[in-house]
């Protein structure tokens, strides 16, 4: 069964253009106990959404799962995962922070409640609002 995700990302680090640039990355970096445990349960093939967090605070594009967790090969110490992304697609218009919070059907998004958490389950009919959203 599919499962739908969400990541966050500073367009000043690491951005959407940069992600499709790259043709994918390793989603590395991540040191919060609940994203990393979220990292862990990314199937192959599920679907991503990617947030520009920060400064634009929208959802830009697509990725989807291609390797499943392994330990992530930043990290120092400790017990810590990482995920391969690629990029599917972008969405047409953004959509932001302003729009999610405005949408009935969002009112439980993980997003809204735990803002600071980099990785993040959705659900089918999170992603799909969404994407309707942005086109």
């Amino acid at each position: 069964m599919k499962h739908f995700w969400l990541v966050k990302s500073e367009p000043s680090s690491y951005s959407w253009s940069d992600f499709k640039r790259d043709g994918g990355t390793s989603w590395t970096g991540v040191r919060n106990y609940t994203a990393r445990n979220n990292l862990r349960k990314m199937r192959k093939g599920d679907e991503v959404l990617f947030y520009h967090s920060v400064e634009e605070k929208a959802v830009v594009g697509i990725a989807k799962v291609t390797r499943t967790n392994y330990r992530d090969p930043t990290a120092k110490e400790g017990d810590w995962s990482a995920v391969d992304l690629v990029p599917i697609k972008s969405l047409p218009r953004p959509v932001t922070l302003g729009d999610i919070k405005q949408a009935p059907r969002l009112r439980k998004i993980q997003l809204l409640r735990q803002s600071r958490l980099s990785v993040m389950p959705l659900t089918a009919a999170e992603f799909n609002g969404v994407l309707k959203m942005g086109g």
